[in-house]
């Protein structure tokens, strides 16, 4: 998997986000990786907060390792985004130069502002009920639909339902690296109309793959989790591959 640093204005790109969806509501980003929105947000007045299982692992250098990641990988991007849109970057090396940016604003901001950065992951967030008015997901939920099961993409959604007051936000609905929409998505929708979270499929102004501008919106303020059983904690493994410390050839 890919941990990414993308930037508080490609967020409200992503996700539609208005003035008014932001003032005076408390938001998590989840996950957050390297992304420099809560650090934008944060100047900006904006409660916001980011869960990312890497901050268990690699929180002191994540930033770090997110950008000389991206360097090494710019020949593997140049064959992965051939033919991609060039609306929000004008090519790789642009990419490599924002990611870079912002995986330093992250960096300096998790440092100055530890509490904004929490360790965990889905499908279980380490967060009461209802502990946010707005969440935002982007690239994993159906990202990653041919290596997460629909069993992790259903227990994904009621978690961020469940510490949701209002609203979820998903991007893309697109698997990355088969550029068709996740196959669950409308069986998932259904299931969670069902359990009272009604949700729509919103076309944004935003594209990264070709084809890939829509979210999907679930509503929350309706919704009541049922009480969670007690679980033991479970370390969660580290699928992340840090291919320039194992000295792997960028392209493979």
């Amino acid at each position: 998997m890919l941990v990414s640093a993308r930037s508080f204005e490609e967020y409200r790109a992503m996700f539609a986000l208005t003035d008014r969806d932001l003032a005076g509501r408390r938001v998590l980003d989840c996950p957050g990786g390297a992304a420099s929105f809560v650090a934008e947000a944060g100047r900006r007045g904006i409660d916001a907060v980011a869960v990312d299982r890497q901050y268990a692992y690699h929180r002191g250098e994540l930033g770090l390792l997110v950008e000389r990641e991206t360097a090494f990988k710019r020949e593997l991007l140049v064959q992965e985004t051939a033919g991609y849109p060039s609306s929000w970057y004008a090519d790789v090396d642009d990419l490599i130069r924002q990611w870079t940016a912002n995986a330093r604003d992250f960096r300096a901001d998790i440092a100055a502002r530890p509490d904004r950065y929490v360790a965990g992951s889905l499908p279980e967030l380490p967060f009461a009920d209802d502990s946010f008015d707005l969440v935002l997901s982007s690239h994993l939920i159906f990202s990653y639909g041919n290596r997460l099961d629909e069993e992790f993409h259903r227990a994904a959604l009621l978690d961020l339902a469940r510490v949701a007051r209002r609203e979820v936000r998903l991007f893309p609905l697109m698997v990355y690296d088969t550029g068709v929409r996740y196959p669950g998505v409308e069986r998932l929708r259904e299931e969670l109309a069902v359990l009272g979270i009604p949700s729509r499929v919103q076309r944004v102004a935003y594209e990264f793959q070709p084809g890939d501008d829509e979210m999907l919106v679930l509503s929350c303020a309706d919704h009541r989790a049922p009480a969670r059983p007690v679980r033991r904690a479970v370390a969660v493994e580290d699928r992340v591959r840090w291919r320039h410390r194992e000295g792997v050839p960028s392209g493979s």
